[in-house]
Formats: structure tokens, C-alpha cells, sequence
């Protein structure tokens, strides 16, 4: 009985990794095809129908590439960091609210924290390891940026786990039968998605790309199949980001085909920011971020904190 358990959690777990995986291919098509509409062009049109197996030959085209790496790198943990920044934006997946009971996640938003917090390690050893000034610099920028928007992203998930009094993300889509939580909490909601935004290293946060126009930040180093893996990585939190979005703000009803249309329109939300919006300078992300968001969120967290203790008096 455990073994047929355990093998089915096994079968499920890779076929959500291998679904995730064809999703962020497409999510990318959609990208190059919104941001060509966006700048009045066609974007891909010519592999296939319309361009729709461009993602895939774009895979194997860097796949194959040769793999190059610096002479002075630590080659080991160069060679890793890509690796482990794919396995851990695919493993975070795993806490996706399943009916099924797939993995029992009553403390699913701390896993959530605790993997994005790890995925600051590989960007900044990714940074360090090839031994480039450069890609230092752009490492050390988008740590600074991840570490300063991860407390307000913390803060606001507090909030809702004083008000649903729980981390299950069953118990969020239990709360929002009847009402959503972006009515209730719009500012929330945008705070949410411009700290989505700069969790994930995007348009106008994206200062890993920006080191002077010249190089690529972290990731310059990186050719080929490293590459892809770190490119990979970055479409994965999207996506699971514009998922996690849908669940604590749109009620989240995954039975729905209504849930997968959300997903989609906050994955369009981020690459329509991407083609609408200049890069921030960076001491107005870092001002944003600590004068702005975190004042904000710690005065919705102790407004919800009082609405429960007042809530627990009137009962009792």
C-alpha cells in the first residue's frame, strides 16, 4: 500500500514537472509574440503553424551548443548553480493545492518561503563562481533586490495567514467562496504583483540585465545549456508566481477552467508590464521597498492581527 502511494506520488510529481515544463516553453512563444504585437511586428512566424514549435527548436538549438566555461571559474559549482535554481523553481511546484491529496501541504506557504529564499544562493554563487567582475556585480545587485522585496512578499503572506489562520492554500480558496480577496484587498493585491515582479527578475525591476547595457549580469558567463537552465528557471517562478497569484487573490478554484484563464491573464499582466514599462533606477526599487511597501504591509498585518483579536472577543 505505501509502495503503490509512493509510486504515485512519484508518477504525479513528474508529470507536473513535465506540464510545467511544456507550459513555460509556450509561456515564452507568448511572450515573443505579445512583445511583437506591442512594438508592431510579427514576432515568430516562420517554424511551422504560425510559429508555434519555435520554443521547441530554440531548446534544442541550445542544447546543442557547445558548452563553454572560464578557465578561472570554480568549475564544480559554476557548473551547478544552474541546475539547482531549475530544481528548486520545479520543486516549489510541488506545493500546488491538489484535491488528491498528491503531497499534504498544511505549512505550503512556509515551503513557498523557504525555497524562494534559498533561490537568493543560487543567484548569488552563479554571480561568483565564473570569476567575472561583471557578473559579481550583477549578482550581488539582484540579491540585493530579491533579499529587499522578499520582506514585504513575507509581510503580505502573513497578513493572510492571520486571516484564514492557516498555511494550507486549500483553506485560501475555502475563505473565498463567496467573496475574492483582491475586493478586499486591492493595494495587497498590487503590492503582491510588483513584488512578484521583482522576485523574479522582471521588467522595470530587471537590473541583472541592466549592468551598463553591456553584459547580462549574473548569467554572462553562461552559455548553452546553462543558460537555459537559468532561463528556464526564471519562466517557471512566473508561471508559478501568476499561479499563486490566481489562489491568494482570484479564488483560486482549481476544478475550473476559469483557474487556468487567471494563471494565463497574470502571466500576459507580467509580459505586458515587460513591453510597457521602462527600467526603474535602482535607489527607487530599494525606496520603494523599504519606505513604501514595508510600512504598507506592516500596517495591513497589524490591522488584520486587531481584526482577529476583535473578532475573538466578540465570540468569547
Amino acid at each position: 500500500m505505501f509502495m503503490m502511494d509512493g509510486l504515485m506520488m512519484l508518477l504525479g510529481s513528474l508529470l507536473l514537472i513535465i506540464l510545467v515544463l511544456v507550459g513555460v516553453a509556450f509561456l515564452t512563444l507568448l511572450e515573443r509574440k505579445v512583445l511583437g504585437y506591442i512594438q508592431i511586428r510579427k514576432g515568430p512566424n516562420k517554424v511551422g503553424l504560425m510559429g508555434i514549435p519555435q520554443p521547441f527548436c530554440d531548446a534544442i538549438k541550445l542544447f546543442t551548443k557547445e558548452q563553454i566555461y572560464p578557465l578561472v571559474s570554480n568549475y564544480f559549482i559554476y557548473y551547478f548553480s544552474p541546475i539547482f535554481s531549475l530544481f528548486l523553481s520545479l520543486l516549489i511546484w510541488m506545493m500546488m493545492p491538489y484535491f488528491l491529496k498528491l503531497f499534504s501541504f498544511n505549512l505550503g506557504l512556509l515551503f513557498f518561503l523557504c525555497c524562494t529564499s534559498l533561490g537568493v544562493y543560487t543567484i548569488m554563487i552563479a554571480g561568483w563562481s565564473s570569476n567575472s567582475n561583471y557578473s559579481l556585480l550583477g549578482g550581488l545587485r539582484a540579491v540585493a533586490q530579491t533579499i529587499s522585496y522578499e520582506v514585504s512578499l513575507s509581510l503580505i503572506l502573513l497578513s493572510f495567514i492571520f486571516l484564514v489562520e492557516g498555511f494550507n492554500l486549500l483553506m485560501f480558496m475555502e475563505y473565498q467562496n463567496y467573496l475574492w480577496m483582491l475586493l478586499l484587498n486591492f493595494p495587497l493585491a498590487l503590492m503582491w504583483f510588483s513584488s512578484s515582479l521583482a522576485e523574479t527578475n522582471r521588467t522595470p525591476f530587471d537590473f541583472a540585465e541592466g549592468e551598463s547595457e553591456l553584459v547580462s549580469g549574473f548569467n554572462v558567463e553562461y552559455s548553452s545549456g546553462g543558460f537555459a537552465l537559468i532561463f528556464l528557471a526564471e519562466y517557471s517562478s512566473i508561471l508559478f508566481m501568476s499561479m499563486l497569484f490566481s489562489i491568494l487573490f482570484l479564488g483560486g478554484d482549481i476544478y475550473s477552467f476559469l483557474f487556468f484563464f487567471k494563471l494565463v491573464f497574470i502571466s500576459f499582466l507580467f509580459i505586458w508590464v515587460r513591453g510597457a514599462l521602462p527600467r526603474f533606477r535602482y535607489d527607487k526599487l530599494m525606496y520603494l521597498s523599504w519606505k513604501f511597501f514595508l510600512p504598507m504591509s506592516l500596517n495591513y498585518l497589524m490591522f488584520f492581527v486587531g481584526f482577529k483579536i476583535f473578532i475573538f472577543f466578540c465570540y468569547f
